[in-house]
């Protein structure tokens, strides 16, 4: 049977309902049951009345030998006592097959051929048609020795019929074949209804599940006291309902989040353009307002990067692409990047001379993370301006951290306590900034802290696992990820 056979043979079979299916399997193991119980129970019973007319033949035929030397009766009639005398027969025959004595049922024909009688040197036992006797019959053939002075060698010869073996078989085959099916109907019902009371509680499930909707998100299912597989189906969907839940807030915050981050520049935006295009204005005013509008729109390039990164993560990880990298230099790079606007603010930024020359990193997120971390640090500031902002790293036991330090108005005491996982777009440790470095954050292994520097102002640090110090091993343990360099997600660019 070729593969394409086989499949459409199961096709079908899938199509039924479990319980159905559950039903015919158990009909069909009940079936090879009884057949093999009943052709174990035929075999058995035939063999034991076989057994019966053996033990008979044998009895007759020790009478029968020990009467022969007593020649006032017939040898052949010594074992009329034992059995009925019109179902048992017997002969006795020379070597050469020739009838010494026979009883008269038997007397048209010797009971062995020729060649048969002068084989027999033991006792045997022999099926087979007779001459004389309508049914079957079985026979037993033992040497013996005939009275006289010659003590001539002889074949003694007794048979039974085995009628009464064939009906009492007859009988049992027709009961079996009447109960068989009968009890195969009976088992298959109770089949049916075992299968039933066995998906009670799937189906019991099934109508918990499909009652939970978007509008409470927070039912979970009854989980039954048996601590049988049903009870780790039901924790199993649970756990998944909480996961389904948690994904839903956090598209819900994300949505949120995102809409509120979009609509300030967006806003911005619009209303530098229409004010631009509400009368005639000189070459200075149009300058100003372009420089005002395209500052609008790197704020959206950078949020729609933003938005790229976490569209990018997989499974909450986002793919790296690792390469050594200089720290001092990007640390410059990105307080070069943020200068003018921070002196447009009244804010200085501060490099500290790094210890780390170089890491293992993704530098592309990297930049990412000090650029999110500085807009963070600029966007709130203290009642007298943010002041200074300084930039430091240090690397010690293979983790990197970066930490960026602000003179603003640091963060509330229940940030300090454990952030929530999607603070509000408003909150000093919100937006999609710092969702962004987390993301990245996890994604090299590592996590973000939040903490209020003694001398005043809020104070970020992200711990980076430096795989260039770890062996492949302890770089998979670290981050969570197989060894060797994690593959860039489509559409990565630098």
């Amino acid at each position: 049977m070729t593969t394409r056979t086989l499949r459409a043979v199961r096709t079908p079979l899938t199509r039924f309902p479990v319980r159905l299916r559950l039903t015919l399997a158990f009909c069909l193991a009940m079936a090879v049951v009884l057949s093999a119980l009943g052709a174990f129970l035929y075999t058995r019973m035939g063999t034991e009345l076989t057994r019966a007319v053996d033990l008979d033949l044998r009895a007759r035929a020790s009478a029968t030998v020990g009467s022969l030397a007593q020649r006032e009766r017939a040898p052949l009639d010594a074992g009329r006592g034992l059995v009925d005398p019109d179902e048992s027969f017997g002969q006795i025959l020379s070597p050469q097959g020739d009838v010494v004595e026979t009883t008269p049922a038997v007397a048209a024909a010797p009971m062995l051929p020729p060649g048969t009688a002068r084989t027999v040197t033991e006792p045997v036992f022999l099926s087979r048609h007779v001459v004389g006797i309508d049914d079957p019959a079985r026979l037993l053939a033992l040497p013996v020795r005939l009275p006289g002075t010659a003590a001539r060698p002889a074949v003694l010869v007794v048979g039974a019929p085995l009628g009464d073996r064939t009906e009492a078989l007859d009988r049992l085959l027709i009961l079996l074949l009447v109960g068989g099916p009968l009890a195969l109907v009976a088992s298959s019902w109770a089949g049916w209804l075992l299968a039933g009371a066995a998906l009670r509680p799937v189906e019991r499930i099934r109508r918990e599940a499909a009652a939970i909707s978007e509008a409470e998100p927070e039912r979970r299912l009854t989980v039954p006291p048996t601590g049988d597989e049903l009870a780790r189906l039901a924790r199993t969907l649970n756990a998944m309902l909480a996961r389904l839940q948690e994904a839903l807030e956090r598209e819900h915050r994300f949505v949120d989040t995102a809409g509120h981050e979009l609509r300030t520049p967006l806003a911005l935006l619009r209303a530098q353009l229409e004010l631009a295009t509400a009368r005639p204005r000189d070459r200075a005013e149009l300058e100003a307002a372009v420089r005002s509008a395209a500052a609008e729109t790197d704020r959206l390039v950078g949020l729609a990067e933003d938005l790229l990164v976490l569209a990018r993560t997989r499974q909450g990880r986002l793919p790296l692409r690792r390469e050594l990298v200089s720290l001092p230099r990007l640390l410059t790079d990105a307080a070069e990047a943020f200068r003018a606007r921070a002196t447009a603010e009244g804010a200085a930024i501060s490099v500290e001379p790094s210890s780390t020359p170089e890491a293992d990193l993704d530098p592309v997120r990297l930049r990412q993370v000090l650029h999110n971390l500085l807009d963070n640090a600029l966007r709130h500031s203290g009642p007298c301006g943010p002041g200074r902002i300084t930039l430091s790293a240090e690397q010690a036991e293979g983790v990197v951290r970066v930490c960026v330090h602000d003179q603003g108005e640091g963060f509330p005491p229940a940030v300090l306590a454990g952030p929530p996982p999607n603070p509000s777009p408003d909150a000093r440790a919100g937006g999609l900034g710092l969702s962004i470095v987390a993301t990245i954050a996890e994604a090299h292994g590592g996590r973000v802290s939040f903490a209020n520097h003694p001398s005043g102002g809020a104070c970020v640090t992200v711990s980076l696992c430096d795989s260039s110090r770890l062996t492949g091993t302890e770089q998979g343990e670290k981050e969570g990820l197989p060894a060797g360099p994690a593959s860039p997600a489509p559409g990565y660019k630098r």
